[in-house]
């Protein structure tokens, strides 16, 4: 007897990982982000996102696209745009740019990177670099330091 083929057998089971489960990684005071997903051969990395009202997120690159939904929140970038619940953003490879949280309340945001961020500093030289590989370790070390455990959170 041959096993009947089902409609919903061509598809792959989906991944999903509540984002409940993973942790808040505080990058300074004013900045956090949880991690999302992994994306293969280091291609990118999807991450929530949360600044502190009048925070910064400094003059930076980015080698990839960058797709970018905001969730809660008012920030305005370095352009005038004002970007609040609701809007996206779409960055392209090579877009260069900085902006701020404005408002009172918390920005949280859900990005997708794919590439890296390249942060820069006088002269456009790369001080420090965000990519799928450093977004890992950090996870993995926050997880370590925190006696939590680390999710499979690869693509």
């Amino acid at each position: 007897m041959t096993a009947r083929h089902r409609p919903m057998d061509d598809f792959l089971p989906a991944r999903v990982a509540a984002a409940g489960d993973t942790p808040w990684i505080p990058m300074s005071a004013e900045k956090s982000w949880k991690p999302l997903r992994f994306l293969e051969d280091g291609r990118g990395f999807v991450e929530l996102l949360r600044m502190a009202p009048g925070a910064i997120m400094p003059l930076h690159r980015h080698t990839g696209e960058i797709h970018a939904y905001n969730l809660a929140g008012t920030r305005t970038l370095c352009t005038g745009e004002v970007i609040g619940p609701g809007d996206y953003v779409y960055e392209p490879p090579g877009n260069t740019d900085w902006w701020r949280v404005t408002g009172d309340a918390e920005m949280t945001a859900l990005v997708v990177v794919i590439g890296a961020v390249e942060f820069l500093g006088p002269g456009g030289v790369v001080t420090s670099r965000a990519d799928a590989h450093s977004q890992r370790r950090a996870y993995e070390a926050w997880c370590a330091e925190s006696g939590l455990p680390v999710l499979d959170l690869s693509e």
